[in-house]
C-alpha cells in the first residue's frame, strides 16, 4: 500500500515518524560535511525542499537530538557508518527568515528582532547555567528588551559564543530563506535600510566567527556580494547552474517515475513531465518541484500548485513594469520561443529596473526559466544563454499573471477584443479608452511617469495579453524592426472563421501631427503603403477578411481609426 502524502510536511521529525511519503534526500548531509566549506549559500527556487532539509540537518547534528538517530535508520546518511558518530553532537542555531514580510523597513526589522528573541528563547536555559558572565547575561537579556542595530548586528554571534562555551563544541548556523525581507524590501522600496541592516548581521555571524564550525543559508536568489556580502570572504555560492548538491534538491527524473509507479499513476508520466520538468541543477537535467508532484500524487489531477504557491509579485513588477524589450522577449517566450543572452547570478536588486540580464538573472534563479543551452567565451570571459520557460505550469502561470493585468477593467477588455474581431471601430475606442485610463500608469515603472514610456508600456503590456488570451485561435507577430514610433502588429487567423487583423500604433508626435485624427491617419496609411496586408493575402486570406487599424496615443488618450 503507498505510503500517506503529507502536503506541506517542512518537519523531517513528522514526515518519518508518520511513515509519510518521502524520496531520501540525507546524502546532502555526507556531502555537505565532507565539502568542509566554512559558509555555503545554496540558491534554489521555492518550494524545493530548502527547509526541510535544514530541518533535516538540525535533527541530525543537534545536541537537542543526541541519541534518537534510529529516526535516520534505513536512510542513506545512517548506512555510512564513520557518519553515525557525528548525530546528536553539535549545538545548533537554526533561524528562518521565511515570514519576514512586510511593507516598510520598521515592520521587517521588528520581524527579524522577534525571530531572534525567539531563538534566543528557546536557549533561556544559559542564564541559570553559571555559564554567562555578567555582561554576557546583561546582554542576553537586553536582546529581549528592544534590540538596537548593533545589538541586533552580534545577536547571533554572541549566542554562538555562549552555545559553544556551554557544550564544548563549535556551532552550527542554519538560517533558512535568508533572502525573504531583501526581495520584499526591493518591492516595497526600502532596500537600502534593509540591505545595510541585514549586511551588519552577516558579517558580525559569518564572518572569521570563531565559535562557529560551519553553516548553512539557503534562498532563491544570491544577493550581490558588495549589497550585504561585502567583508564575507569564506562564501561558497551554490546556485543553479552550480554542480554542487545537484540532486539534493527537487526530485530527478528517475524518483518520480518511482514515485508514479507506487501510486498507480505510470501511465501518466509523459503528461507529468510536460507539465512539471524542466528544471537544471548544475549538469543534471530533468528535475522536478516537488511541491507540484506531491500534489499529484495525492490529488491525481493535473494543475497548477508549484506556480500558485505565492503571490508572484516581484516576477509580476519586473514583468508588467519592464521596457519595451522585455515585454518583447517574454512576449517569444510565450509562444515557445528562446532568449539568448548574458547572465550574472548575483542578482543586484538596484539594477532590476534598468538592466535586462538582471532581470532574466532573477527569473532564472526562481525557476520561471530554464537553460537550454549556453556557450562558454573563454577569450571574453562572457557565457552566451539560451532560456526558456520552464513547463507547462510555468507558462499558464505567466498567462494568468498577464490576464491580471487588465482585471479592473476586464470587461471593457473583453468587449474590446469582440469589437476588434468584428470590425466595430466606434466600440474600439470606447472600451479602449477606458482600459487606458484604468491601466496605463499600472504599466509605467518611473517615479515621473514620462508622456512616451506611458503608451509605450502600456502597448507592449497590452500586446502580451493579445498573445496569452488570442493564441488558440491566431498567429500572433509584431514588428521587431522599428520603435515605438511606429509598431505593427499582426494577427493571423488558424481558422477559416475569423478575421485577420493588422494595427499599427503610433504615438503623436506634437511637431509632426496637429491632433490625434492626424496622428492615427498616418498609422492606418502606413499600413496600406507598407502593404503589410500582401503576406496575408498570399497566404490566401481574402482582402475583405483583413480589418485594418490605426492606433494613435497621447497620454492616456487613445484613439483608433
Amino acid at each position: 500500500m503507498a505510503k500517506t502524502v503529507g502536503i506541506g510536511i517542512q518537519s523531517f521529525e513528522k514526515l518519518i515518524t508518520r511513515r509519510c511519503f518521502y524520496i531520501d534526500k540525507t546524502d546532502f548531509i555526507r556531502e555537505w560535511w565532507e565539502n568542509e566549506d566554512d559558509v555555503t549559500l545554496i540558491a534554489r527556487p521555492r518550494r524545493f525542499g530548502k527547509t526541510l532539509n535544514m530541518d533535516m540537518v538540525e535533527r541530525f547534528f543537534s545536541v537537542e537530538y543526541a541519541g534518537q538517530g534510529r529516526i535516520f535508520e534505513g536512510l542513506s546518511i545512517w548506512k555510512d557508518e564513520k557518519f553515525r558518530k557525528f548525530q546528536g553532537t553539535r549545538p545548533v542555531i537554526f533561524l528562518s527568515f521565511a515570514d519576514i514580510k512586510a511593507n516598510n523597513f520598521s515592520l521587517a526589522r521588528e520581524k527579524i528582532c522577534m525571530a531572534i528573541q525567539k531563538l534566543y528563547s528557546r536557549f533561556d536555559f544559559l542564564l541559570a547555567s553559571q555559564t554567562l558572565k555578567e555582561d554576557e547575561e546583561r546582554f542576553f537579556r537586553k536582546v529581549f528588551s528592544g534590540m538596537t542595530d548593533s545589538a541586533a548586528a552580534c545577536s547571533l554571534r554572541e549566542l554562538a559564543c555562549y552555545l559553544s562555551r556551554y557544550y564544548g563544541e563549535k556551532v552550527i548556523i542554519l538560517l533558512d530563506e535568508y533572502d525573504t525581507p531583501l526581495q520584499e524590501a526591493w518591492v516595497h522600496g526600502y532596500w537600502e535600510e534593509m540591505a545595510e541592516f541585514i549586511r551588519g548581521l552577516f558579517n558580525s555571524t559569518f564572518k572569521t566567527n570563531p565559535y562557529v564550525e560551519r553553516s548553512v543559508m539557503t534562498g532563491i536568489t544570491r544577493v550581490s556580494k558588495e549589497s550585504i556580502f561585502s567583508d564575507l570572504n569564506n562564501l561558497e555560492v551554490v546556485t543553479t547552474t552550480s554542480e554542487k548538491y545537484e540532486t539534493s534538491f527537487g526530485f530527478t527524473q528517475e524518483e518520480v517515475w518511482e514515485a508514479l509507479k507506487e501510486y498507480g499513476l505510470y501511465d501518466k508520466r509523459q503528461k507529468v513531465r510536460d507539465w512539471y520538468d524542466g528544471f537544471t541543477f548544475g549538469r543534471r537535467q530533468d528535475i522536478y518541484n516537488p511541491w507540484s508532484i506531491l500534489n499529484f500524487l495525492d490529488k491525481k489531477r493535473l494543475s497548477m500548485y508549484w506556480a500558485n504557491t505565492s503571490s508572484n509579485s516581484l516576477v509580476d513588477r519586473l514583468i508588467r513594469r519592464g521596457s519595451r524589450d522585455i515585454k518583447m522577449e517574454m512576449e517569444e517566450l510565450l509562444k515557445g520561443g528562446v532568449l539568448q543572452t548574458g547572465i550574472d547570478e548575483q542578482i543586484i536588486f538596484s539594477q532590476l529596473d534598468g538592466r535586462e540580464d538582471a532581470v532574466w538573472s532573477l527569473l532564472l534563479a526562481s525557476g520561471y526559466l530554464r537553460v537550454k543551452s549556453y556557450v562558454v567565451d573563454e577569450e571574453w570571459g562572457r557565457d552566451s544563454y539560451e532560456l526558456v520557460l520552464t513547463n507547462r505550469e510555468v507558462r499558464i502561470m505567466f498567462g494568468r499573471m498577464i490576464d491580471g493585468w487588465f482585471k479592473d477593467s476586464a470587461p471593457e477588455y473583453n468587449d474590446f477584443v469582440k469589437a476588434m474581431l468584428s470590425g466595430d471601430r466606434k466600440a474600439m475606442n470606447v472600451y479602449m479608452n477606458k482600459i487606458a485610463l484604468e491601466t496605463i500608469s499600472y504599466f509605467d515603472s518611473g517615479r515621473k511617469p514620462s508622456e512616451k514610456s506611458e503608451p509605450e508600456r502600456f502597448y507592449h503590456g497590452f500586446v502580451l495579453g493579445l498573445t496569452v488570451d488570442l493564441s488558440n485561435r491566431y498567429v500572433i507577430t509584431s514588428n521587431r524592426e522599428s520603435g515605438f514610433g511606429r509598431y505593427d502588429v499582426v494577427l493571423e487567423p488558424k481558422g477559416q472563421e475569423d478575421p485577420a487583423v493588422i494595427m499599427e500604433f503610433k504615438v503623436r508626435e506634437p511637431g509632426e501631427e496637429e491632433n490625434l485624427e492626424e496622428t492615427a491617419k498616418e498609422a492606418l496609411e502606413q499600413i496600406e503603403r507598407k502593404k503589410y496586408g500582401a503576406a496575408l493575402e498570399a497566404k490566401g486570406i481574402a482582402r475583405e477578411r483583413i480589418w485594418k487599424y490605426g492606433f494613435a496615443f497621447e497620454g492616456k488618450s487613445v484613439l483608433i481609426r
